[in-house]
């Protein structure tokens, strides 16, 4: 490996490589536009296209491409190459303002929820200068927004910069009234920690489920999984640490900040997590991330799922969100402080995070709502399917004490002018972490942990910061309309402690008295996706998503749309790969080893009429018994998905997908990998559990 100081951003067009390749006007115009989120102008977008052009040449690019992520959930992009014909059959490399700043690609063809119709074909990528160009593939990729003719956003982008425009606004509202002056913007940021599986290339290609879903939809667990906790944090098998210097190596190329890397809890499940950086940054490289993995893998003939449950009987993969609040002036709102002031601010923030999570519960279960995350979560593996805060129980004892304006029992007892304690000392690690919850604070962030391992981190920033801008709004218009701003502030807080402490739960998610206690305290519990996807619709999600300008109402309801179908085709696709299993391969590999039995039988007893066939009698009754019920079970799935094709509404499909399709695909492999553990191993279509699990060595 290289010298990582020497390669890391090395195929980045990042700011030391703008400031020393731009005019200093231009540089400064550049500057200007990243900080503040303004078009450039063209004659200086111009000039930045010739420098990126130039640059990506010499670092050896022939094509530039606008990188963008549609609503595929994966990102897009759309090669040309930098040529320009000159006459006499030769060409100059070429590249413009105009073709930097905004490309169009074909529209129709991708997820817009009824925005596009297919005859519809225009839409819009337009640069954005906040996050560095890149080379990738020998193609300068320039990451961008997407849009349709008619402005709506048809990415995951376009939203989250919205949302954090939001966040902004109201944040630095907040700020002034605590004399901030200084601070002219606040953003969030983020660490999303990133789990996957590594399995050998052989076996992925000898499971057409893994090919076609991302996960096994038949398979009899192993005689031994997880029971042993001897992988976690275990030590690295060589072919996996050859795989994580590789990934290193090209992550790092791209300025991606990978930082940590273990074995997580299941046989084959790995851990990468980067520092964090700016959110809209942090997603770009989280799917920059995502992609480069599943390359790599194959380099090292092995096949990286990320598929949030790929395999049953052990633990799923999730992304946990590492998510702070912090101003340019380098001060992280959510880290108390050393003054009177600086903890009451922590105060207020965290007030807000508290009354945002707890008011948009639903929405924050809706945006890691999907058909993989459904096998995950609620699961004791990964926090339950209903929201809840953990704040540890010193963190809680104070909010406690400013509840009930008493004195916190800590060691610092000066009274604050505000009517509260000082803030004792209150260290990153004051509380044990809770890896049942779902939100939990770490001492300056909130780890966003139900987020699946296949998910763009974009939908479920684009929530959280949407709502704690909206209650930071909220904050902001009562405390600037307030007599005294000193008086005000301790009731604000207070009451939003008050009315909203039924979120915090520091106890065991995975107990299921956490499940009864939590309907009592009136909090969801949304275990699928179409038990989620009508709140996103609703009159609540649409006064906050459009007052905030973060998304249109018809861009909601897209979205709706576009989240159901995907449901829908996912489970369909599973249904009938389970069919064509159950068919071509599991029935008849069942049969034949029925047959060699039978026959073997017959054949003891033709030369030994007194042989003992008791054996082999009792295998044949139990497979005969065993190839009945996945054939009965078999056709009932064929019935259910042709019952399916007739049913023309999206969300009556969804549910249908969640009541009967599912159903039907759990009873043929409850089946079917019975006869796995009764079926010799020469006979099985299929590599077992045990030797995909452990089979990377």
């Amino acid at each position: 490996m290289s010298e990582v100081s020497e390669i890391f951003g090395s195929l980045v067009f990042n700011d030391t490589v703008m400031k020393s390749r731009l005019p200093k006007e231009t540089y400064r115009a550049m500057q200007m536009a990243i900080r503040d989120g303004k078009e450039l102008d063209l004659a200086v977008a111009t000039v930045v296209a010739n420098a990126m052009k130039d640059w990506a040449i010499e670092k050896g690019a022939t094509h530039f491409t606008h990188w963008f992520q549609p609503l595929t959930g994966i990102t897009a992009e759309k090669h040309d190459s930098f040529i320009s014909p000159i006459g006499g059959g030769k060409v100059i490399m070429e590249f413009s303002g105009k073709e930097l700043v905004r490309g169009e690609p074909d529209a129709s063809s991708f997820p817009s929820g009824g925005l596009r119709a297919t005859f519809e074909a225009r839409g819009y990528t337009a640069w954005d200068p906040s996050s560095y160009a890149f080379i990738k593939d020998k193609a300068l990729c320039i990451p961008t927004a997407f849009c349709s003719y008619g402005g709506e956003a048809l990415d995951k982008k376009t939203p989250l910069l919205r949302s954090m425009e939001a966040i902004n606004r109201q944040a630095l509202r907040v700020l002034r009234l605590f004399g901030n002056e200084d601070v002219t913007g606040v953003k969030t940021t983020v660490g999303p920690e990133q789990e996957y599986f590594l399995i050998d290339k052989a076996h992925f290609d000898a499971r057409p489920d893994i090919q076609y879903t991302g996960r096994t939809l038949f398979g009899a667990r192993p005689p031994k999984g997880q029971e042993l906790e001897d992988h976690y944090f275990g030590t690295i098998k060589p072919r996996v640490t050859a795989f994580m210097q590789d990934l290193n190596e090209q992550l790092w190329k791209l300025g991606v900040l990978a930082k940590t890397e273990h074995n997580e809890v299941a046989p084959a499940q790995h851990e990468l997590a980067p520092i964090f950086s700016t959110t809209n940054i942090a997603t770009d490289h989280n799917q920059l991330t995502m992609e480069i993995m599943q390359k790599v893998a194959k380099s090292h003939d092995m096949v990286c799922l990320l598929h949030e449950k790929p395999f049953a009987g052990v633990n799923g993969s999730g992304k946990h969100n590492n998510w702070a609040i912090s101003t340019n002036t380098g001060v992280n709102l959510l880290e108390p402080g050393e003054t009177p002031y600086e903890n009451a601010q922590f105060l207020l923030f965290l007030s807000a995070v508290i009354k945002a999570v707890d008011d948009y519960q639903e929405l924050l279960r809706l945006s890691v709502a999907s058909a993989g995350n459904d096998h995950r979560l609620g699961a004791n593996e990964a926090p339950p399917a209903i929201v809840s805060i953990f704040l540890g129980d010193e963190l809680t004892a104070i909010l406690d004490a400013l509840e009930n304006e008493s004195s916190y029992d800590g060691p610092v007892k000066e009274q604050m002018k505000i009517g509260v304690d000082v803030l004792p000392p209150f260290p990153r690690d004051t509380t044990d972490r809770n890896r049942t919850s779902p939100f939990a604070f770490t001492g300056n962030k909130f780890e966003f942990r139900m987020l699946g391992s296949a998910l763009s981190i974009s939908g479920p920033n684009v929530v959280l910061n949407t709502a704690v801008a909206e209650i930071l709004r909220q904050f902001a218009d009562e405390l600037e309309g307030a007599e005294s701003f000193e008086e005000a502030l301790p009731q604000l807080i207070r009451r939003v402690i008050a009315e909203h402490k039924r979120i915090i739960f520091n106890g065991n998610g995975y107990d299921e008295a956490w499940v009864r206690e939590a309907e009592s305290r009136g909090l969801a519990n949304l275990r699928t996706t179409p038990e989620c996807m009508p709140y996103f619709g609703g009159e609540s999600s649409i006064e906050l998503f459009t007052s905030h300008k973060v998304f249109s109402e018809r861009e909601l309801h897209s979205r709706v749309d576009i989240f159901l179908e995907n449901y829908c085709k996912v489970i369909g696709i599973e249904a009938l790969t389970m069919l064509e299993m159950a068919k071509k391969d599991i029935l008849p590999a069942v049969a034949a080893y029925t047959r060699e039995l039978s026959e073997t039988a017959l054949s003891k007893r033709a030369f030994l009429p007194e042989a003992d066939c008791s054996y082999e009698e009792a295998a044949v009754s139990q497979l005969s018994a065993g190839t009945s019920c996945i054939y009965l079970r078999t056709q009932a799935l064929e019935k259910a998905i042709f019952n399916s094709k007739e049913i023309e509404d999206v969300e009556e499909l969804s549910n249908f997908c969640k009541d009967v399709l599912i159903p039907a695909m759990n009873e043929l492999r409850i089946c079917a990998d019975e006869m796995e553990t009764l079926t010799a191993k020469d006979f099985w279509p299929y590599p077992s559990y045990g030797e995909i699990l452990f089979g990377v060595k």
